[in-house]
């Protein structure tokens, strides 16, 4: 399998504050990737090193084996990689639809398309015209996901993605998620819900003060000893 994301031995900044120590990973092509770890352990900040919003001031970054010699949101996009933030990131004054279709700027062409989004999530069909922030925090999470995948990439990364959300709509994205990666898309779940890491990811790393510190498959056997990476 080919490699989508590679980080090696990264160090990243926000001013002067150090944030990620020799951090690295490794994500190939249709992977599903749990990255887990407590609040404030530097898991955003590797999304963050990635667009460009963290400083990448040692080691390296490569997106399907082409080096990130200065990241952004846009080299990110255009070579394969989506992301859903964490806070999902709506536009206030745009309608579901015009959300949507802001995911093909980044110009790759593929299977996503607006209908094929429409299929996914039938609720977002139904508020095509709404305003994006109007919608609940579970619909604008799936707003969010459909909008990374009108971009068509190789990799998703899902940044808390069930933070806030009832059970019942966790349930949902869990069956969703495994729907998109079945369908060829690897995904980065930075997650801390371990029942949605065990439906969904095949493998993890573990991170603790801004490097990982574990890695390893995702099965029954090993999610008692992954609780100790989560929970305070």
């Amino acid at each position: 399998m080919s490699t989508l994301l590679k980080f090696e031995r990264v160090n990243a900044f926000y001013g002067a504050a150090h944030i990620l120590h020799d951090m690295s990973l490794e994500i190939a092509a249709g992977e599903r990737v749990a990255l887990i770890g407590r609040n404030g352990v530097g898991k955003t900040t590797c999304v963050n090193t990635l667009l460009g919003v963290a400083s990448l001031r040692g080691g390296s970054i490569a997106i399907g084996g082409s080096g990130l010699k200065k990241p952004r949101p846009y080299v990110a996009a255009g070579l394969g990689v989506a992301v859903v933030p964490q806070g999902r990131g709506i536009v206030a004054n745009l309608s579901v639809e015009e959300n949507l279709i802001l995911g093909t700027a980044a110009g790759r062409k593929g299977h996503w398309t607006v209908p094929r989004i429409y299929e996914l999530f039938p609720i977002l069909r139904e508020r095509a015209h709404t305003p994006g922030t109007a919608l609940s925090g579970g619909q604008q999470q799936m707003l969010a996901i459909g909008r990374a995948l009108m971009s068509n990439p190789a990799l998703v990364i899902l940044d808390e993605p069930t933070e806030g959300l009832a059970p019942v709509i966790v349930d949902q994205l869990a069956t969703i998620f495994n729907q998109v990666a079945d369908l060829g898309t690897a995904l980065l779940l930075i997650e801390q819900n371990l029942s949605l890491v065990e439906r969904v990811a095949h493998r993890y790393y573990a991170m603790a003060k801004g490097a990982v510190i574990g890695q390893g498959p995702v099965n029954a056997a090993v999610m008692h000893e992954l609780k100790e990476h989560v929970v305070a």
